[in-house]
């Protein structure tokens, strides 16, 4: 007699992957990595001291957080990727304590007090980043130039690109055809690195490109530890999404509406008509590879569907672009996130799916 098969029924969930938390956050972090290690190379040994500094703190949190609630979460890597988040996004020049105290204010009030993780809200590495920077300004705007542009001196001081251009433009009465173009006018230098990459396309493809622009495809840029080498950025982002931890929705929609609206009215402010924005400079500064890629795409404070993501990212473009070009700080990238973040609730109501056997009547709708 032929056996009967047997099934066996259980509760959700139902469908299983071996991805976890654990690997997500380490998956990240090892992403992030070179990004870091040129931010060191290139803005001296300081910065493996900012770096260490900000990750204890943050682990020193999660472990005090954890010892209250009664968990240990230390290993899953999230307070690790906070607290190296908060590395990234702070100047090699800054004072030690004020890492320090944005990992214990992104870990303590803005993960743990709405209950750990999954439960926050805001991003914490970017609401630990926009707290000291309101707090120690003058620390958090303290720029030091890379040793390719000082030719290996250390703890030399300069503006950022950005910065640059947001101090400059106010006594500039003459014009440029780009934000580039304005910098090489101001005597903005650039790096050797860059001026032999321009030379060597200038000589063998034909080529002319400006060595700025090389320097801030490369990273020898004043800047954030570790936002300032968009080539490395984005091929960590390569990896992230072939191993699918991010998706295209968020990146195409952030970086799509901005640089839609950088080309339209980017060049307005140099005396330039419409259409004639620098896109190119605006997409390699400001640490916005660094927020498009690893802060706008977390998955706890971005939305849940596709059509959210892409608003939520369409968000985060057009506020990025209206803080930078019209607002009083050069770059605009955390405080973008941070205010789509607070309508990601909203987001996900009115784009969520409808439940199953609810009919949507008068108020509902």
């Amino acid at each position: 007699m032929e056996q009967a098969e047997h099934k066996l029924i259980t509760v959700s969930p139902q469908i299983h992957s071996k991805t976890s938390t654990s690997k997500i956050m380490w998956t990240v972090v090892l992403c992030l990595a070179p990004a870091g290690i040129w931010g060191a190379g290139v803005f001296g040994y300081r910065t493996l001291a900012v770096m260490a500094v900000s990750i204890i703190a943050a682990l020193l949190g999660e472990l005090l957080a954890g010892f209250f609630m009664k968990k240990f979460t230390i290993l899953d890597g999230s307070a690790f990727l906070t607290g190296l988040l908060i590395a990234y996004n702070v100047p090699a020049a800054v004072p030690l304590y004020v890492p320090a105290v944005a990992s214990l204010f992104a870990i303590l009030v803005v993960k743990w007090s709405f209950g750990g993780l999954g439960a926050n809200w805001m991003n914490p590495a970017l609401a630990g980043r926009v707290f000291v920077f309101f707090s120690w300004t003058g620390g958090m705007t303290k720029w030091t130039l890379p040793n390719t542009v000082t030719g290996g001196i250390d703890g030399v001081s300069g503006a950022s690109p950005l910065g640059h251009i947001k101090a400059g433009i106010l006594d500039f009465s003459g014009r440029a055809s780009s934000s580039i173009d304005f910098l090489n006018q101001t005597g903005y230098e650039s790096s050797r690195m860059g001026q032999v990459v321009s030379g060597w396309f200038e000589t063998n493809l034909g080529w002319s490109t400006d060595p700025i622009s090389w320097d801030l495809f490369l990273g020898n840029i004043p800047g954030c530890i570790g936002e300032v080498s968009a080539v490395l950025l984005l091929l960590g982002a390569v990896y992230l999404f072939i191993r699918k931890i991010i998706t295209w929705e968020i990146p195409l929609a952030y970086l799509g509406i901005y640089t839609i609206l950088i080309w339209i009215f980017g060049g307005l402010r140099f005396g330039n008509g419409f259409f004639s924005g620098d896109i190119i400079f605006h997409l390699f500064t400001g640490g916005l590879m660094l927020g498009v890629f690893y802060m706008a795409t977390d998955m706890v404070t971005s939305p849940l569907t596709r059509k959210g993501m892409l608003i939520f990212g369409a968000g985060c473009g057009f506020l990025t672009f209206l803080i930078r070009i019209y607002g009083s700080f050069p770059e605009g990238v955390s405080l973008a996130i941070i205010l789509m973040n607070i309508f990601v609730p909203m987001i996900n109501r009115y784009t969520g799916p409808s439940r199953f056997g609810i009919v949507k009547t008068g108020e509902d709708k």
